[in-house]
């Protein structure tokens, strides 16, 4: 099963993370998270990696329906969305699927907010 939705686009990496936090305001997201990930592991370990930074982001109006139908889904939010340089000058976008990480919480009342947050994220990702 996909666990993601992914885009490739053609622009310089920073315009990339400013076009996705621009597409997820649009649909309802906030970023509540940003983890450059190039550069903690530089710190922590001393050690190259490509340009890669996690998006934490999270729709509040379904988090707390998600969190009143569920108590610890707290352990599955936020919504991660990478941006990632592949190669230079070609940056991959993915989103989590929703629907694909709650598979595993059998709680049925989870399903209509799985769907919805799938599709914005669907169209966050489509829209770049």
């Amino acid at each position: 099963m996909q666990y993601s939705f992914n885009k490739t686009l053609d622009m310089p990496f920073d315009d990339a993370v400013n076009k996705v936090t621009d597409e997820l305001k649009k649909e309802g997201f906030g970023v509540l998270t940003d983890i450059d990930v190039q550069t903690t592991l530089k710190k922590k370990l001393d050690v190259d990696f490509r340009k890669y930074r996690i998006l934490g982001a999270c729709n509040p109006s379904f988090a707390y329906k998600a969190l009143q139908a569920e108590p610890r889904i707290g352990t599955m939010l936020p919504c991660n969305v990478i941006v990632q340089e592949i190669e230079e000058g070609k940056i991959e976008v993915s989103a989590i699927d929703p629907i694909a990480s709650m598979q595993a919480i059998e709680n049925p009342g989870l399903q209509d907010i799985a769907d919805q947050v799938q599709a914005k994220l669907k169209k966050v990702v489509e829209g770049l």
